[in-house]
């Protein structure tokens, strides 16, 4: 076993995802919050019962995120932003947003500012038609900031800086941690891995999921460069993110997907837990 690691991978639940994406911890409620993308559910597991929760979306959602009102969620989805009171069960509409014909919201998360990021990508996956976004409140649409994009995954801010991916590309980015210029963006590869989601320590260590790579990828992010120091083999094959989390924020999530799998594994879609060596950066929060 890896120094970084503290215990083996297991799952927290029977639940099996289609595609499992995004993981949040709500360091406030003590709870991880997830999406089956493809079958539009949110999901919500209190470890302190050992239970999830599980809500049937309206639409195609990549990502739950968190706000500064509790339980009041951020919700990315694919005819809008919206507001999502988890008491009531109940939706509102923020806005809608340009270029998403063709396209479905992917990676998403809430920057240091208060503000949200997200990504868009090709329905089909074919076709590099993706952009990212930014959106605070008061905004009557989210801000373009990069298009051209493969698939977008990989939002992690550290040093002033934000961290993003393109797994059509295999490829990890750098640019300004307040807004993406792309005339000012570092590029670095990801060698024969292809990104998908990812979690920083405090630290700056980027552990990022493999997707069909049965592994993470752990680099270090330091004064702007991005160092690969090795891979942590895990038991799905495809690992769509992971999130930091656990009373201390030193244990890791893993979500991951059965989709496309002609024999899926019985951890396939499965959320994974792992206790590590680290600590992870809290969720930011949404300023409403």
């Amino acid at each position: 076993m890896s120094a970084f690691l503290r215990s083996a991978f297991t799952a927290i639940d029977d639940y099996r995802a289609d595609l499992g994406e995004t993981p949040v911890w709500c360091q406030r409620t003590q709870s991880l919050l997830w999406v089956d993308i493809l079958n539009m559910k949110l999901l919500r597991y209190w470890p302190s019962q050992q239970k999830t929760e599980t809500r049937k979306l309206l639409t195609l959602t990549s990502a739950v995120l968190l706000t500064d009102t509790l339980n009041r969620f951020l919700l990315v989805s694919q005819d809008g932003l919206h507001l999502y009171d988890y008491a009531f069960g109940k939706t509102e509409q923020l806005c809608d947003y340009a270029g998403t014909e063709g396209t479905r919201p992917n990676e998403a998360a809430i920057a240091p500012d208060g503000s949200l990021w997200f990504g868009t990508m090709d329905l089909k996956e074919e076709q590099a038609i993706g952009a990212w976004y930014r959106y605070e409140t008061g905004d009557e649409k989210p801000l373009l900031m990069m298009d051209n994009i493969g698939i977008t995954n990989t939002l992690a801010w550290h040093e002033g800086k934000v961290w993003f991916a393109d797994s059509m590309k295999k490829r990890f980015y750098s640019a300004n941690a307040r807004r993406i210029n792309p005339l000012k963006i570092s590029c670095f590869s990801s060698g024969d891995k292809t990104p998908d989601g990812s979690a920083v320590s405090q630290d700056g260590l980027l552990i990022t999921a493999c997707w069909g790579g049965k592994c993470l990828l752990r680099q270090q992010i330091n004064q702007g460069e991005l160092l690969t120091l090795d891979t942590l083999a895990v038991p799905v094959t495809q690992p769509s993110s992971c999130t930091f989390g656990g009373p201390d924020m030193s244990e890791l999530f893993i979500t991951s997907a059965r989709k496309g799998l002609a024999a899926p594994g019985e951890l396939d879609g499965a959320v994974l837990h792992v206790q590590t060596a680290t600590v992870g950066t809290p969720q930011n929060l949404f300023r409403l």
